[in-house]
Formats: C-alpha cells, sequence, structure tokens
C-alpha cells in the first residue's frame, strides 16, 4: 500500500511538472527530430514506419505467417522442427529500421526515457496473463551491467511489470560468465558460448518452483539468450515461460 502510494505521489509530481519539462525541453520525436505533443511518443510519420506484428502467426511462437489460409494452429518451420521450451512470444515490433533506431538510443544512447513508450508497445501484444506472474528481465553480467550503467531489460521488466500489475522479478537470473558477442556466430556455436552463462540467483531458487514468468529483453535475435534463460526456468520448475521483446528479427524460415 505504501508503495502504491509513493508510485502515485510521484505520478502527481511529473504531470504536474510536465509543462515545465515541456517548455524547457520541447517534446520531439526521437526518430526524426520533429515537434510533437507529448514526450513519450513518436510523430505520426514515425509511427507508421514500426512494424507491427499481426495475424496469422505461429500458433508456439507467434512468428508471423505468410498466407491467407492459414489455420490458427498452424506452426513455422523452426518450430515444427523443433518444439520451443518457452510458452509464447510477445514482440512489440518486427525489427527493422525505425526499431532498430529505437533501441540502439536506448541501449547505447542512453535515453532511458525511451523505456515507458517501448513497454507500452511490448504490453500491446501480451496476451491476457491470468493470475499472478512474475516479470523477470534478461540478466547482463556484472561487468557489463557496470560499464553500461543500466540493464535495458529491467528497465522494460519495470514497465511492464507496472503496466500489468505484476510482480517485478528484477534479480531472478543472473549471468554467472561473461559472453561474447553472438552476432555471426552459428546454432551451436551460440549454444557453446551461453552454456553454464544463466543461472538462478540465489534469491530466485525458491520463487521459481511452479510460477509463470514473463521473460524480458529488448531484442530477440536468435533467441539462443531467451532460450537459455528459459531452460534454465524451466529446470528450476516453472510452469510457464513467455518471452516479451520490444523488437524480434525474423529471418526467411
Amino acid at each position: 500500500m505504501a508503495l502504491l502510494t509513493r508510485m502515485g505521489f510521484a505520478r502527481v509530481i511529473g504531470d504536474s511538472l510536465a509543462p515545465v519539462v515541456d517548455l524547457v525541453y520541447p517534446p520531439r520525436c526521437p526518430l526524426c527530430g520533429d515537434a510533437i505533443d507529448a514526450q513519450s511518443g513518436l510523430c505520426s510519420t514515425c509511427w507508421a514506419m514500426l512494424d507491427i506484428p499481426g495475424e496469422p502467426a505461429c500458433a508456439a511462437c507467434q512468428r508471423p505467417l505468410s498466407g491467407f489460409a492459414v489455420d490458427e494452429n498452424a506452426m513455422c518451420a523452426p518450430c515444427m522442427a523443433t518444439m520451443p521450451r518457452h510458452d509464447g512470444i510477445a514482440a512489440g515490433t518486427i525489427y527493422g529500421p525505425a526499431s532498430r533506431k529505437l533501441v540502439l538510443a536506448f541501449k547505447h544512447g542512453r535515453r532511458i526515457a525511451l523505456a515507458p513508450m517501448l513497454a507500452r508497445l511490448i504490453a500491446a501484444r501480451l496476451p491476457v496473463l491470468e493470475g499472478a506472474w512474475l516479470v523477470a528481465p534478461v540478466p547482463l553480467h556484472r561487468w557489463r551491467l557496470w560499464s553500461r550503467g543500466y540493464n535495458q531489460a529491467a528497465l522494460l521488466a519495470k514497465e511492464l511489470a507496472r503496466t500489468t500489475g505484476q510482480e517485478l522479478a528484477v534479480d531472478l537470473l543472473r549471468r554467472t560468465k561473461r559472453t561474447p558477442s553472438l552476432g555471426g556466430l552459428g546454432r551451436k556455436a551460440r549454444a557453446r558460448a551461453l552454456s553454464g552463462a544463466i543461472a538462478l540467483s540465489s534469491s530466485g531458487r525458491a520463487r521459481v518452483a511452479g510460477a509463470r514468468i514473463l521473460l524480458v529483453d529488448d531484442v530477440l535475435t536468435s533467441g539462443a539468450t531467451s532460450e537459455a534463460c528459459v531452460r534454465a526456468l524451466k529446470k528450476a520448475g516453472a510452469q510457464k515461460v513467455v518471452i516479451a521483446c520490444f523488437a524480434r528479427v525474423i529471418d526467411d524460415a
């Protein structure tokens, strides 16, 4: 109750200061720089540039499928080849020029104020979260966290927990070792790089058994990192794990 009171007070203070902030820093579209009405959005032209996932989609992973007569239980080729461990993927956008620019600004440009907008796009694609869920970010290794200053996935998880009313579990998972960039690596090389890299935290072990977990990241590329997280969570007894990301890279499968 006290936490809700503090959050409500902070929201009132933020709303009261919004006109002053807008006067000092006029709202600009973070993509093109054009003037906009509020600090937390894009201009209409840039909104139209975002590629939002739609139907039809894979019943297992929500990958967009081509064709007009796709059965509602149809699955994409990767899921038919190997059934995923996760219980679905909710992506706010398909990775493209516009979402890439937002991700780079958020992740490497220290534009952390983009977190609420990016999280709203993710929240719009979430399935109904019945019952209690834990909202957990994909972890960063402590050295990466130290050099960057923040975990972008944790910022998104915080916003999604607030939006959905679910419990934030920011320290549920941890990275036990530094991993190289996975870009350009094949499936087996990615698996080797991530072997043993993700584990439950000491405080998280007692919370996972039987839990439903929303696993949050900014970008889902190959899925190797999220797969390692899902594996650790399911091994510890998680009932369900849904992956939530802002941008999803779609290959030609």
